[in-house]
């Protein structure tokens, strides 16, 4: 009989992929305060109006905000702006301004979303076409070239832009399962934008989308999305790559597969929008003391 008997210890459990406490904290259980700040918001100046453009890379997701956004605020499913499921190439071919009725159809909520062509590696909207609709020279309808920009000629160049016309928010939205294989040359595209926004002192944010399809936790849950160790570490390298500070970097999901809004879905939504608003009022607010 053996003077020492083997004791076999099973395997430590894996770590796990999400952290014990959330990483930012997110108001899950108050969608209507975070919607009434919304409803209640008026610009500071009398006839302003916040212009938010929306762009990043073909199939991000930039369409699916713009309707999400409508659905959250109209309490229903809304597709006014044409999305495409298969992300083959850029579906967005017009410059596009939508506004959000408020109760009733001719009442619009006091800021519009400007949706733009995609980027592309090799095709995609031209850097100097979102440079000129930054500083409202992009007329709403104009049809997008991949190959050309705006002609300062043409009929869809607008000369003398207004305050109203001119952005106050740039909004970059990036899928987030596709972090980990972004090209460098999309990475450089959004680097010059951005660069061209800090420019003009113009406030930027940036979405990350489709965030249930970076980790089963979030799939499960949307709610561990601020707990998910993955998504946190991906969010991170993306902040280090472009240059755009974590707390203007909001992870959302859009609508695309259900028939009925969601709390959780809503309030991510409701939660990125807030701080999109905030970020645009202080912008205006502060060329108003430049006068």
């Amino acid at each position: 009989m053996p003077l020492f008997k083997r004791i076999f210890h099973p395997p430590p459990p894996p770590p796990s992929p999400l952290l014990d406490e959330p990483w930012r904290q997110i108001n899950w259980g108050n969608k209507q305060g975070a919607l009434q700040h919304v409803n209640i918001y008026k610009p500071f100046t009398e006839g302003a109006q916040l212009r938010i453009l929306v762009h990043g890379a073909v199939g991000a997701g930039k369409s699916s905000f713009v309707n999400t956004v409508q659905s959250v605020l109209r309490g229903r499913m809304a597709i006014e702006a044409l999305a495409d499921s298969t992300s083959h190439g850029c579906f967005t071919k017009k410059f596009t301004t939508y506004k959000i009725e408020k109760g009733s159809p001719d009442t619009f909520y006091p800021f519009v979303f400007n949706d733009i062509m995609g980027l592309s590696a090799e095709n995609g909207v031209p850097v100097g076409d979102v440079e000129l609709a930054l500083v409202g020279h992009m007329k709403d309808g104009y049809n997008l070239n991949p190959e050309s920009r705006l002609p300062d000629d043409g009929q869809f160049y607008n000369r003398d832009p207004t305050a109203n016309d001119k952005v106050h928010v740039l909004v970059c939205v990036v899928a987030a399962d596709t972090l980990p294989s972004m090209s460098k040359a999309i990475v450089e595209k959004i680097q010059s934008i951005r660069e061209e926004a800090r420019r003009l002192g113009i406030p930027q944010v940036a979405l990350l989308t489709k965030v249930d399809l970076t980790c089963p936790e979030i799939n499960t849950d949307l709610k561990n999305v601020a707990r998910s160790k993955y998504l946190k570490q991906k969010m991170e390298q993306f902040s280090a790559n472009v240059g755009i500070p974590m707390n203007c970097i909001f992870p959302v999901k859009n609508y695309h597969d259900e028939i009925d809004l969601s709390d959780d879905v809503d309030s991510l939504i409701l939660s990125a929008l807030k701080h999109i608003i905030n970020f645009g009022e202080d912008f205006v607010n502060k060329g108003l003391h430049k006068v």
